[in-house]
């Protein structure tokens, strides 16, 4: 994949959960954050944050629980927090369109990277002795620019991927997921964030 359209793409069928919130302005054109659920198989749901143009949308409307097709990219910006910077995620939508029976809605969730591994993968095995990986893609964007996309690696796939370096080629297959987690701030006070990750289904070495 050589196109850097091609070498991350998303798609997404699933129902819009919030209102838009202005994220930032390019050239006169706004772009706003929502957020999408998608179904998982095991019926759990994925929160997904989803960044869309007001040229795509009309953003002065309540869509809640409206059904939605959506193409795009997963994207990351470092944002400055009070201390570090913290690596933000969302999928850009560059096509946005609403589906007319929201109640009959297969629900997908579908992404395709091809990037390089940029830092040492950290394989491990769970209490219940299954293995995993964590791993962060580096995938090329235009104008010079890199998404860095966490990716987490079950079973095989992780022992598999445990075996490369930094700056190996990879294509990654999989979905995007949100996982909320505890965050400790100090001895007594703990924060509940989301994480937004990759879960791969199928790793290739191109």
């Amino acid at each position: 994949m050589n196109n850097q359209t091609e070498n991350n793409q998303v798609t997404l069928v699933g129902h819009i959960a919030s209102g838009f919130t202005f994220s930032h302005e390019v050239y006169g054109e706004g772009f706003y954050l929502l957020e999408v659920d998608v179904k998982r198989l095991s019926g759990a749901t994925d929160k997904i944050p989803v960044m869309v143009s007001e040229r795509l949308v009309d953003v002065s409307q309540e869509y809640c629980g409206e059904a939605v097709y959506l193409i795009g990219q997963f994207r990351s910006f470092n944002k400055q927090g009070e201390n570090k910077k913290h690596l933000m995620l969302y999928v850009f939508a560059r096509e946005f369109l609403f589906l007319d029976k929201p109640d009959a809605v297969d629900e997908q969730n579908h992404i395709i990277l091809d990037g390089y591994i940029c830092k040492e993968v950290l394989y491990r095995k769970t209490p219940q002795d299954r293995e995993i990986a964590d791993v962060l893609v580096a995938v090329n964007r235009s104008y010079g620019k890199s998404d860095y996309i966490p990716c987490i690696i079950w079973g095989r796939n992780a022992q598999f991927i445990a075996n490369f370096p930094a700056g190996t080629h990879v294509q990654l297959w999989g979905r995007v997921q949100s996982r909320e987690y505890l965050k400790r701030k100090n001895e007594n006070e703990t924060e509940q964030r989301v994480a937004y990750e990759v879960s791969v289904s199928k790793v290739n070495l191109p």
